[in-house]
Formats: structure tokens, C-alpha cells, sequence
């Protein structure tokens, strides 16, 4: 009677099964790799939000006298540009002059409208509102002098009264200028700060546009700001007019000899 053949150990039952069970584990552990390293990938491929840029702080508003409060940051190392409404169309002008160190503004002189003062320094109260010159000389205006000094980069202001008991006050007529017309600051170092009229506006004190006329800008800007409105005695003026020009020449003191 002939012996039966023993099958080869690999092709044995037992040896499949192992195989089958071996090749299952090796694939599920590779495809959860896969499956994870994919994962990771897509959680880091999209950068990080940037955050957005912070504008500059605006004025307080709703505040009495000739003009609001300018904002505590309005000098002339600030750079920063308020862009919330847009500023007057500049006058047309040739090439833009240089700028000049800072100086104390002496006088003012707007040919147009006959006003030829000198100019007081002025700061803010206590409530932070701009001062004004004193009632008794009205034919004197007044310089903030925590702002830009003629001919430097950023926004400058000068005030005056519009009229006082006794009659038209130095911008009595300053309603009346025109975009093109010059006015001329002079400094105490000689020189002359030359501004294009590019925009005369009149506001009510309680939409008075703070940004547009205090908001720092970089080249030099001029802000000329009176009363103006309806006039009630018990609560003044209800306005302000409010002069936007900007630098379009200087000049050197005058040569003795």
C-alpha cells in the first residue's frame, strides 16, 4: 500500500491563514498613516489670519467754541493717515515744494480777504478743547502749537473769531475765500509758508467731521476755522467754517543789503 505525500508547509492551511491575518494588519496600519499624515497637511497649509491694520484715534466731538478738539496725536511726527472721508481735491499746483523744520508761526496774511494778524500760541483746556485767542483783540488769531508749524508735514491749525461785540472780528470774512487763493504764514525763523486755498466748508458743531479736518496727513495741510452758522445768544454760533488748504510754496527771509 502506497504511502500518502505530505503537502509542502507553505501550502498548508494553517500557513494561509497566518498570511492572510499578517497582510491584513500591515495594510490597515499603512492606510491610517497615510490617512494621517494628510490630515496634519491640510490643518497647516492655510497661514494664519493677519490681523488688520488699527487706524489712528479719532477727536472728541460735540465740543463748543470756534473749533472741536483736535486729537492728542496732532503733531508733525505723526504720519499716520486719516482715511475715513476723503479731503478736498487739492487746487491744481505745480510740483510739490520742500517742507521746512519747525518754526513758531509769527503772522498770517490772506491777501483776498484783507487779514494781515499776528498769531498768539494756543493749546487745549482742561476738556481738551482747542483755546481761542482773547475776546478783547479781536484782531488777533491764534496757532496750535502742539501741531505741524508752517511749511511741516501734517495737518496745522489757526483760528480766529468771526466777530465780537463790538464788530467783525480778524476771519470775519474768511467765508468769503475762494479755492486758488493764497495764504501766506510766516515764521520766526524768516521764512514763509505759502498755502493754496483748495476748499471752504461750513458744519454744524454736532456733525462736525473731526477726522476730516484734524486727521494727520503727510504733506503739509492747512486748517483755517472760525464761527459760523446761526447765531443765538445764549449758545453762541451753531457752526463752524472751516478753511482746507495745503502747501504750495515757501520763501526765504529776505537778503539785508
Amino acid at each position: 500500500m502506497a504511502r500518502r505525500r505530505r503537502r509542502p508547509w507553505y501550502r498548508r492551511r494553517a500557513y494561509r491563514l497566518a498570511r492572510t491575518a499578517v497582510l491584513t494588519v500591515v495594510l490597515v496600519m499603512a492606510g491610517d498613516r497615510i490617512v494621517h499624515r494628510e490630515g496634519h497637511g491640510a490643518g497647516t497649509a492655510a497661514p494664519a489670519p493677519q490681523p488688520r491694520a488699527v487706524e489712528a484715534g479719532d477727536a472728541r466731538p460735540g465740543v463748543t467754541g470756534p473749533a472741536t478738539t483736535p486729537p492728542p496725536s496732532l503733531s508733525a511726527s505723526a504720519r499716520t493717515t486719516a482715511a475715513a472721508t476723503p479731503a478736498p481735491r487739492p487746487a491744481r499746483t505745480s510740483a510739490a515744494p520742500r517742507t521746512l523744520p519747525r518754526s513758531r508761526a509769527t503772522r498770517i496774511v490772506i491777501p483776498y480777504i484783507g487779514v494781515d494778524a499776528d498769531l498768539m500760541g494756543l493749546g487745549l483746556d482742561s476738556e481738551r478743547r482747542l483755546t481761542t485767542p482773547p475776546e478783547d483783540e479781536p484782531e488777533l488769531a491764534g496757532w496750535y502749537t502742539d501741531g505741524p508749524s508752517p511749511g511741516e508735514p501734517g495737518t496745522a491749525i489757526a483760528v480766529g473769531h468771526l466777530d465780537t461785540n463790538t464788530g467783525p472780528a480778524v476771519f470775519g470774512g474768511l467765508g468769503e475765500l475762494e479755492r486758488g487763493k493764497r495764504v501766506e504764514v510766516r515764521r520766526a525763523d524768516g521764512r514763509t509758508a505759502v498755502y493754496t486755498v483748495d476748499a471752504v466748508k461750513a458744519y454744524e458743531k454736532d456733525k462736525f467731521p473731526n477726522r476730516l479736518v484734524y486727521g494727520t496727513r503727510d504733506r503739509p495741510e492747512l486748517r483755517l476755522i472760525t464761527c459760523g452758522g446761526n447765531y443765538d445768544r445764549r449758545t453762541g454760533y451753531s457752526g463752524n467754517v472751516v478753511v482746507f488748504a495745503h502747501l504750495t510754496g515757501t520763501r526765504e527771509p529776505a537778503r539785508k543789503g
